[in-house]
């Protein structure tokens, strides 16, 4: 199964096509890469978030984010969950896809992931928060209902990860649940590093691997 940056396939590339997330195997690679961008007219923002906040402590310098458990409260609390099993404690930043998105979740190495528990996340991508630059959203397979642990930085305004305006329901683009509150030019640096085929996104792998210490929930 191909899964998209959220769940791309192979031609969108978003996060190059890689395998789904299995319960008890090796994580799929999820892939946000969309389909064509929609046109926008007038940049939308974001309102303000309310909820945890989380510190990332890589090898490159600490990253904070601010949830929004009211806008994503199933997104952000599928994500503190892995955080109190402390799942992402000696993974890696193992896709950086430059002017596009950096993503972390189950991978420990460039060749060996490590297994999600959760449920998958019911798509919260109607919720009102655009993927603008510096928002953090669920990476998914190729279904909505399909993201587990994989989460992405967007690099840029990410329009097209948006739900497509004429979705009749909840069935495409990823979604947002949270906001980069300090560190932006951490995730900067990550996003300019060298990048190679070393890793489960071909074309998309950090040379010199990224560790990510831990992620906590802070005040």
């Amino acid at each position: 199964m191909r899964t998209t940056l959220f769940g791309v396939t192979a031609a969108l590339a978003l996060l190059v096509a890689a395998p789904a997330f299995a319960q008890s195997a090796e994580p799929e690679v999820v892939n946000p890469l969309p389909p064509q961008p929609l046109s926008v007219e007038h940049a939308p923002s974001n309102p303000p978030m309310t909820g945890p906040k989380l510190l990332i402590s890589t090898s490159m310098g600490d990253i904070t984010l601010q949830l929004d458990a009211v806008r994503a409260p199933k997104s952000v609390a599928n994500i503190l969950a892995y955080v109190k099993r402390k799942h992402y404690d000696g993974t890696i930043v193992y896709r950086v896809a430059p002017g596009f998105v950096v993503q972390m979740g189950s991978w420990e190495s460039a060749t060996k992931g490590r297994s999600v528990f959760a449920a998958p996340v019911p798509l919260e991508s109607n919720n009102g928060l655009s993927n603008l630059r510096g928002t953090v959203a669920l990476a998914r397979e190729e279904g909505p209902d399909t993201a587990k642990a994989e989460f992405f930085i967007n690099l840029v305004d990410n329009f097209n990860l948006n739900r497509n305006p004429n979705d009749p329901g909840v069935n495409t683009g990823y979604a947002v649940f949270g906001q980069v509150i300090g560190g932006m030019d951490v995730v900067d640096k990550i996003g300019n590093v060298a990048v190679g085929d070393n890793g489960p996104m071909p074309g998309q792998a950090p040379v010199t691997p990224i560790p990510i210490k831990r992620i906590a929930v802070i005040k």
